[in-house]
């Protein structure tokens, strides 16, 4: 899988949050998009995840063969503060529900990616009454035991404790092999293991 930019841009207004970013993003990679807050990570998160379109340049989704911008949503997980979950659902209804639009990752089902989480006695709890550290961690959870090649992370360590940090950081580990993950992060803790970077701040 890969994802080719080339001299991309986008704005809102007459405001340029980034322009001429040329790079591709390759499977079996990881990626650290990295900024402080406001500096545009999560606008090119969007552009790559196909729900914003750039403003200029071009972006091309490519497997075996080109695959369209709409199509795109197939092939990717993404965890992200901004992505609200279903609160009336219990643990056990949301993960049967996200498992409708996506496949578990090899040796993962139902009941093994709760005790991933570590939530075997709130698995019959409603989301709403989760913590909101328990539901970041469900949102990590969600992407990275899907079987889908692409993945995103925004801010992923937000609301986790160390011991939630370290968890985090094995998930990692184990879900990450020969996918292409990209991770917006301004925290060197959530992105250490990245063997690629890009600051935003080349791109202004």
């Amino acid at each position: 899988m890969k994802i080719s930019l080339n001299n991309v841009g986008r704005r809102f207004n007459k405001e340029w949050i980034f322009r001429n970013l040329s790079t591709e993003f390759i499977s079996g990679n990881s990626y650290a998009i990295l900024g402080p807050n406001g500096s545009g990570k999560s606008t090119l998160l969007s552009v790559l995840t196909g729900s914003l379109t750039p403003s200029e340049g071009e972006i091309s989704f490519a497997d075996a063969k080109d695959i369209p911008v709409e199509e795109i949503y197939k092939h990717i997980s993404l965890a992200a503060p901004y992505l609200e979950l279903v609160e009336t659902f219990t643990l056990k209804e949301l993960i049967d529900f996200h498992f409708k639009f996506k496949n578990f990752a090899n040796g993962v089902d139902a009941k093994e990616l709760i005790i991933i989480l570590g939530f075997d006695k709130a698995a019959n709890k409603e989301i709403k009454y989760f913590s909101s550290g328990m539901k970041q961690r469900t949102k990590l959870a969600l992407a990275c035991c899907s079987n889908s090649p692409i993945l995103f992370l925004d801010e992923p360590t937000s609301n986790l404790d160390v011991q939630g940090m370290k968890w985090y950081l094995e998930l990692i580990e184990k879900f990450t092999k020969d996918r292409l993950t990209i991770i917006g992060s301004n925290q060197i803790a959530e992105y250490e293991f990245c063997n690629n970077h890009i600051q935003l701040s080349d791109y202004k």
